[in-house]
């Protein structure tokens, strides 16, 4: 599915509470321009029971008490045993994501720190990590840039 299909289903899956399509729309640049540098156009993410994406509390190897939750978004389904143990536990299931969905998650998930998109199936080495923090800061320069930002409420990003 190429990114302008993907963004707008997006914008036809929001909440039509008269802000949340004009968001994705106002951002969309920002999900586009990180998707397209992304090798994927579509990720496998690991969800519980209850849907919600399972996260992975990674520590500093040189400094234990530094450490950060990360959300793995794997190429292909056996990817998901390269890494995560999560992956045998039958209350955990993967789901495809459209890599701009996955991106536009991250604007409201709290305790995630990155999203890992691992690129080369079978190899956990190359990856690319998407900050939530960096992630925000693009966003909010996006907004600020839009003529008509008074429809979206502040500190949405």
């Amino acid at each position: 599915m190429d990114l302008e299909t993907q963004i707008q289903l997006l914008i036809n899956n929001a909440p039509n509470d008269g802000v949340t399509p004009h968001l994705v729309a106002a951002i969309a640049p920002v999900l586009v321009a990180i998707a397209q540098k992304l090798r994927h156009s579509q990720y496998h993410i690991l969800q519980d029971a209850e849907g919600s994406w399972v996260l992975t509390t990674l520590r500093n190897r040189v400094n234990p008490g530094i450490e950060k939750r990360v959300v793995y978004a794997f190429p292909t389904i056996q990817d998901v045993s390269l890494i995560s143990p999560a992956g045998l536990d039958p209350q955990v299931t993967p789901k495809i994501v459209p890599a701009t969905h996955i991106l536009f998650q991250l604007v409201a998930l709290e305790p995630v720190g990155s999203i890992v998109f691992l690129e080369t199936p079978g190899k956990t080495t190359h990856s690319y990590e998407v900050q939530r923090a960096k992630f925000q800061k693009l966003i909010q320069k996006q907004l600020r840039q839009q003529p008509n930002s008074t429809n979206i409420p502040p500190g949405i990003a």
